[in-house]
């Protein structure tokens, strides 16, 4: 096989990459459309002189994408407790790394898309985020050119309406999250409740694997509480670590340690933080969405 195939296909491999990791919120989901992209594109290569490759490669990704998404519906809608996205995580220490990750999509963006009919997920994707033109839009979908615009309307109208407040730049998160761990440690209810906001939601995933709780935790009360009892555990972890990390492009935490019946904790927190107040806590537990993270450590 020609290196220049390869090679073109390996220069848009992170472009895909992000299309279909933004569309389905997983990493091994996003990197099996890819692969499948690429079979495709050298399938018909072989027949077709492709112009635009950058172009074709997006339309096959988003159609695949689509394809897999409708298919996950069935799924997550069986899927015990809540659903959170795999974590795409950083660490602190590599300054390149630092600046792609701030181009990454944040967790409480792909949590509220979850709520999003398929094509209005593909819609806003593709022509928020990449700028692909409805036209275009349309055929990966397979509707109307007016239909992809209504679809994107509909879907950013639900995103606005649904999405955690999340303005903060990295230093004020990392304040944040500093004040929020201090009091969670010590078990200072008062001021871990006025670090929350009054309509903060805490989000667990734990895949029916590990109990991470089957419903949100509301309110700054009740989320204090919460984090307050799992933080008064941790005296029965051994070698518990909590390291910031960047978790989606915003700072959040990768948890480790290991419990005294021999039981490994793994978690990796990220939140959402405006004015100054955490307004959503997300907590992966899945050990099947956390591999990338814990595997290479």
């Amino acid at each position: 096989m020609p290196s220049s195939v390869i090679d073109s296909f390996e220069a848009e491999r992170p472009h895909l990459m992000a299309i279909a990791y933004r569309i389905l919120g997983s990493r091994a989901e996003a990197e099996d459309v890819v692969q499948d992209a690429w079979l495709r594109f050298d399938r018909a290569r072989r027949t077709t002189e492709i112009q635009d490759v950058r172009g074709w490669l997006t339309t096959v990704t988003g159609r695949l994408s689509l394809d897999v998404l409708k298919s996950a519906r069935v799924r997550r809608e069986a899927y015990p407790g809540q659903w959170l996205p795999e974590p795409v995580v950083t660490r602190l220490d590599d300054p390149a790394e630092r600046v792609a990750m701030r181009q990454e999509v944040g967790l409480a963006l792909l949590v509220v898309m979850e709520r999003l009919a398929p094509e209005q997920r593909v819609a806003v994707v593709l022509h928020d985020a990449f700028g692909v033109p409805f036209e275009e839009i349309a055929d990966v979908l397979g509707a109307s050119v007016a239909a992809a615009r209504q679809y994107a309307s509909r879907g950013r109208r639900a995103i606005a309406e649904g999405q955690a407040r999340h303005t903060a730049d990295l230093a004020e998160q990392r304040r944040v999250l500093e004040a929020f761990l201090s009091a969670a440690t010590s078990g200072d209810l008062q001021a871990l409740a006025a670090v929350l906001a009054p309509d903060v939601v805490a989000v667990g995933d734990g895949g029916g694997v590990v109990n991470a709780g089957t419903r949100p935790v509301f309110g700054a009360d009740k989320v204090a509480r919460f984090y307050a009892g799992i933080f008064h555990h941790a005296a029965d972890v051994d070698g518990l670590t909590l390291e910031p990390v960047l978790v989606n492009g915003d700072l959040g935490l990768v948890i480790s340690g290991t419990y005294r019946n021999g039981r490994p904790i793994r978690s990796v927190i990220g939140a959402a933080v405006a004015d100054g107040r955490i307004t959503a806590i997300y907590n992966q537990l899945n050990p099947a969405k956390l591999g990338s993270v814990f595997d290479h450590r």
